[in-house]
């Protein structure tokens, strides 16, 4: 039983991870391993239906990469997300083109001019806006204050958040902690 590795878009949390391995497994496949942007199946009988799973992870919210610049712009996106959320306070000041360089063992202006060309946006533009939903994030659970959250987020300053922070959303982190509507985006929505 040969192992075929599948690549999805929208994969951001362990949640994705879960309902990705159930639902292959409702549909027969055996399932190997499942990281954030890729799932390893095999089929008991010949190679998965690509069409089928297709169709299961767009009714959940995901969706099937074919082509390799494809999967390669998600794995960048994967690797912010990583950066951005799970980096330890020793990480913090990481220099991003190193970090996605050595995570994707690729050349980083290579990758930086494919992402460019692809999203719309910059890398590091893509990184502060990950950056900027967390704080909102934080704000939203109003466990820390702004000093803590800029500390943690590895930001020079209170200031320096709260300039970003803005020039991001048009508010005011106090601003944006007094309002309800709207307050965050989904991870893969982010850019949007």
């Amino acid at each position: 039983m040969a192992t075929h590795r599948i690549s999805i878009k929208n994969m951001v949390c362990d949640r994705c991870k879960r309902v990705v391995a159930e639902e292959l497994q409702k549909l027969g496949y055996t399932v190997h391993q499942v990281n954030l942007g890729e799932a390893e199946v095999s089929a008991s009988e010949g190679n998965p239906d690509l069409e089928q799973i297709r169709e299961m992870l767009e009714s959940n919210g995901f969706e099937l990469l074919d082509d390799r610049k494809t999967q390669l712009i998600e794995k960048v996106k994967l690797a912010v997300i990583e950066l951005v959320r799970e980096a330890g306070e020793s990480d913090l000041h990481i220099n991003t083109s190193d970090y996605i360089a050595e995570k994707l063992d690729l050349d980083y202006n290579y990758v930086s001019s494919l992402f460019s060309a692809s999203e719309g946006i910059t890398i590091e533009k893509y990184l502060i806006l990950q950056r900027i939903e967390l704080v909102k994030e934080l704000l939203v659970y109003d466990e820390l204050s702004l000093k803590e959250i800029a500390y943690k987020l590895g930001y020079s300053s209170v200031a320096h958040l709260s300039n970003q922070f803005k020039k991001v959303t048009g508010l005011t982190p106090s601003h944006f902690k007094k309002i309800k509507s709207d307050k965050r985006k989904t991870l893969d929505r982010v850019q949007e």
